[in-house]
């Protein structure tokens, strides 16, 4: 007979005697199970030792994470967490400078664990570590483990950062400062400033007085990738707590130091591929950037002002180089039907008072910035557009003024101008940091493109809304591919012309045709079942091969990893830690946990997850939510996953939805399911190429009256 549901078979290890194989009955008090340990080894005062999972993490068994120990676990006897908070505390103030670094080694290690960190906490360590620091005694590995040690307690979110002194803001901020600077210790001084700007308000104002961009910039100039990850961090951080009316002040001291021009030389044309944690950094870093333009897309016109006004004469007085002098001669009348002559050719929606065009927010006074910059700095550019459409009277000319509005939203639209960074984005665009006014010379690369699809598309004013959605594709298949540079983009754009674009839209007309014929629509049911069998077979072969997953922290770069795999015989689940993500797969034998995939009862996706209804701003992040699903199993026993992208999460709830015999439901079924349909229907269809198929069956003949036509082979 199988063991009771509530036994799990271990083995525990002791220093220096031989591991013991016993039952643990999980229905028992934890104290009693240590007990009974402990007298198996003659060991007294039970109460001074706890039991660890055995493995690099050492974490502490509790009666919270008991139920995760499973059958064949390898655990370690060891002292309480309490026990070893003490000796800890005391070791790590140590006169012998050896036995101070291996003490504050052991802390580092050990404060990972929540239960010794609560311990360690309780003692007053946190104080301890940061009057260390405020000491500035130590330095080198002392000064590196002590300040791992404090992130690594910090991580855990027990202790709240506003606690924290000038004086240790201080010491921190000029380890950053320092030109020459252990690059252990200026790693984990960045990441403690990092936090301290993103976790408390009153903290990032002092923490903006001791540290200025002109010190960061230097770390971006080197070779490690970590530091400059670091720096941006750092750097992001200041810039989204800063207030409203400084963030401009900070954008234009950016500007004068020449960041982008440093980050696009050193770390974005770097022979050093960017990884993950970089690119979520430069995206966030390229959002922030585009978010200063929120002010004025969101500003209406004042009709007026004339200072406003007067960018709308420059407009014209550029374009038809005439004298803008409201002054100059002639009467009223006629100066007034000149400005709305001119008006209509510059292609406003309101020839008499163009001001009301740039009074519907979005765009606002942004469309106006983007035109009068189009306007100064590619002349030619402009004049030619806004005369070419004036002298047209065939009503297929491209009214400039209402065109540039309209992009001008797209453009916020598909930048997101004024949305939040994401958690887990990282789409950035290496030729937004091609040029210090990249939004401006974006809108006058697309507006050239808008003038020219609409040539080609022969439209007219009805037509508009078709020409901005063909407009829009166009920008976002070139965006689609990365260019490096602007002019990529552009060159990207040129091969993107109307008739590409129908040919694209015609293909994937094509790939998606539905034939609605009655033996078509069989065939298609037909077929659909066997589609269905091998795209469950491709999700569950990726299952065997197994993923990566991330432990998600309040920390992005502190996150640890655990790894998953679905055995060949499709019966269980391996599972274990790891130290980073490995290039390829991971073996049986090397992931010590299990899940029977008979045990399975449910698999849970999103907001219902148990590790998504735990209270942070991580947990409550509207992506993290849809990449999270877990597995239900035994009594309320949970799983838990957040996929590396939304991909994985596709592969891996339609293996387990296949694996208990469900129907698979993903995006990316629904994809590949219209995807290999679609081919194999063709495939099947090849012979019967230009041949109408009818909608119905030829009808069945009558019967004959007799049945006296079989050929006789005598």
């Amino acid at each position: 007979m199988p063991p009771p549901a509530d036994i799990v078979k271990v083995a525990i290890e002791w220093p220096g005697a031989f591991p013991k194989l016993m039952e643990i009955d999980q229905k028992k008090p934890l104290s009693a199970i240590i007990k009974e340990v402990c007298e198996g080894w003659s060991l007294g005062n039970h109460e001074n030792f706890a039991l660890q999972i055995a493995d690099a993490t050492n974490f502490y068994i509790t009666e919270k994470n008991r139920n995760d120990i499973k059958n064949g676990s390898i655990l370690r006897l060891t002292t309480s967490p309490y026990q070893t908070a003490v000796q800890l505390h005391e070791r790590i103030q140590s006169s012998s400078m050896d036995a101070k670094l291996e003490a504050l080694k052991d802390l580092a290690n050990a404060s990972r664990d929540i239960t010794f960190a609560q311990e360690f906490i309780n003692l007053d360590g946190i104080s301890l570590l940061t009057q260390m620091v405020e000491s500035g005694t130590d330095f080198g590995d002392l000064l590196s483990f002590t300040l791992t040690a404090f992130v690594e307690l910090m991580d855990h979110g027990i202790v709240s950062w506003d606690t924290f002194s000038v004086a240790f803001i201080k010491k921190i901020a000029s380890y950053v400062n320092k030109s020459a600077m252990d690059t252990a210790v200026l790693q984990r001084s960045l990441a403690i400033l990092e936090s301290m700007v993103l976790n408390s308000q009153d903290l990032y104002h002092k923490v903006a007085q001791e540290i200025t961009i002109g010190q960061l910039i230097p770390h971006l100039q080197g070779t490690d990738q970590d530091i400059q990850t670091y720096t941006i961090a750092v750097i992001n951080a200041l810039f989204l707590k800063a207030p409203e009316e400084k963030r401009q002040e900070m954008a234009h001291i950016l500007a004068q130091k020449q960041l982008r021009s440093i980050i696009l030389s050193n770390v974005i044309r770097s022979p050093t591929p960017i990884n993950d944690e970089m690119a979520h950094q430069l995206y966030v870093l390229q959002v922030l950037t585009f978010n200063l333009l929120e002010d004025r897309m969101m500003t209406k016109m004042d009709p007026q002002d004339q200072a406003q006004r007067d960018i709308i004469f420059e407009l014209r007085r550029i374009a038809f180089d005439v004298d803008c002098d409201p002054n100059n001669s002639g009467s009223i009348e006629k100066r007034k039907s000149m400005y709305t002559r001119d008006y209509k050719k510059l292609g406003f929606i309101n020839h008499v008072n163009p001001a009301v065009d740039f009074t519907q927010i979005p765009p606002g006074m942004l469309a106006l910035d983007n035109m009068l910059y189009f306007a100064r700095h590619h002349q030619d550019a402009y004049i030619r557009i806004v005369l070419e459409n004036s002298s047209r009277e065939d009503k297929h000319e491209c009214p400039f003024g209402r065109s540039s509005i309209e992009l001008t939203k797209m453009l916020c639209e598909i930048l997101k101008v004024g949305e939040l960074p994401s958690e887990n984005c990282h789409d950035f665009h290496p030729m937004f940091f091609t040029h210090d006014r990249s939004f401006e010379e974006f809108f006058c690369i697309c507006i050239q493109l808008l003038n020219k699809t609409w040539k080609e598309m022969r439209a007219t004013s009805e037509d508009f809304n078709k020409v901005m959605q063909v407009v829009r594709e166009q920008i976002m298949r070139a965006l689609t591919l990365k260019p490096n540079s602007l002019d990529q983009f552009k060159s990207r754009l040129q091969n993107l012309s109307y008739t590409e674009i129908l040919k694209i839209r015609q293909s994937e007309r094509m790939n998606q045709e539905d034939f609605q014929s009655r033996p078509i629509l069989e065939l298609r049911e037909k077929i659909q079942p066997e589609i269905m069998e091998l795209i469950k077979q491709q999700r569950l072969n990726r299952l065997c091969e197994g993923t990566c997953f991330r432990k998600i922290s309040s920390r992005r770069r502190q996150d640890k990893f655990w790894y998953c795999r679905l055995s060949p015989n499709h019966k269980v689940l391996h599972y274990g830690d790891l130290e980073e993500c490995p290039q390829g797969e991971v073996p049986h034998d090397s992931l010590q946990d299990k899940l029977p995939v008979a045990d399975i009862k449910a698999v849970i996706t999103g907001k219902d997850c148990p590790h998504m209804k735990e209270k942070g701003a991580l947990k409550q992040n509207k992506e993290v939510l849809e990449l999270a699903f877990s597995v239900l199993y035994e009594s309320d026993e949970y799983l838990n996953f957040i996929a590396p992208d939304k991909h994985e999460y596709c592969v891996w709830t339609d293996g387990l939805n296949a694996l208990l015999g469900k129907e698979m439901t993903s995006d990316n079924t629904k994809s590949d399911m219209d995807t290999l349909l679609s081919m194999e229907m063709k495939l099947r269809l090849l012979d019967l190429e230009n041949i109408q198929i009818p909608e119905a069956p030829p009808p069945i003949p009558k019967e004959p009256s007799n049945y006296d036509f079989v050929y006789d082979c005598n």
